[in-house]
C-alpha cells in the first residue's frame, strides 16, 4: 500500500502546485496584463476536486477525519468497535456509490459530447476525476474498515489516545533528525 500512499501524496502535491501557477498567472494577467486567462479558473476548479477527493482519500487512511468522539469515547470499547466499523462502512459504501455514479456520469458526458464552457475540452476529461478519486477513497476506508474488524474490541482506541500516540510518534521523529544533525 505504500506504492497507493505515494500516488495518493504525488497526485495531491501536482494539483498543488498547478492550481497556484495557474491562480498567481491569471492574477499577474489580470493585474499587470489587464488580460484574463478564462481558462485558469476551468482548470482550477476541476483539480480542486480532484485535490479534495484524494485529500479525503488520505485523510481516511491517515483517520484524520473530522468526526463526534464524543460518543465513541463514552462507550465501552465493544461498542466503540462497533460504531467505527459501521461509520467506516457506511463511508466505504457511500464512496462506492460515488465511485460508481462517477462512472455512469462520465459515460454519459462522453455520448452526449459536452464540452467544458471556456476551453471547449471533452467534459469527461475532467468528469474522470470523480470516479478516479472516489476509487481511492472506496479504498482507503475498505482498508480502515477491515483494519476495524480485525483489530480486537480491547485495543480499539478513543480519539485522545490516538492523538496523544501521534503527537510521541512525531516528536520522536524530529527528536531523531535533531540528533542526527549534531
Amino acid at each position: 500500500m505504500k506504492i497507493l500512499n505515494k500516488i495518493e501524496e504525488g497526485i495531491c502535491i501536482l494539483c498543488l502546485i498547478a492550481m497556484t501557477t495557474l491562480v498567481f498567472a491569471n492574477v499577474f494577467s489580470r493585474y499587470v496584463l489587464h488580460l484574463s486567462l478564462s481558462f485558469s479558473e476551468e482548470i482550477t476548479t476541476n483539480l480542486f476536486v480532484l485535490l479534495s477527493m484524494m485529500g479525503t482519500a488520505i485523510a481516511a487512511r491517515r483517520r484524520a477525519h473530522l468526526g463526534l468522539s464524543i460518543l465513541t469515547d463514552a462507550v465501552n470499547p465493544k461498542v466503540r468497535r462497533a460504531l467505527l466499523i459501521f461509520g467506516f462502512g457506511l463511508a466505504t459504501v457511500f464512496c462506492f456509490a460515488v465511485f460508481f455514479y462517477g462512472i455512469k456520469m462520465v459515460r454519459n458526458e462522453y455520448i452526449l459530447g459536452q464540452v467544458t464552457p471556456s476551453m471547449q475540452w471533452p467534459e469527461w476529461i475532467y468528469g474522470c476525476f470523480v470516479p478516479f478519486g472516489a476509487f481511492f477513497m472506496t479504498l482507503r476506508f475498505a482498508q480502515v474498515t477491515l483494519e476495524e474488524i480485525r483489530t480486537p474490541a480491547e485495543q480499539v482506541k478513543t480519539d485522545a489516545e490516538l492523538m496523544i500516540e501521534e503527537a510521541a510518534e512525531e516528536e520522536k521523529a524530529y527528536l531523531e533528525k535533531e540528533d542526527e544533525k549534531k
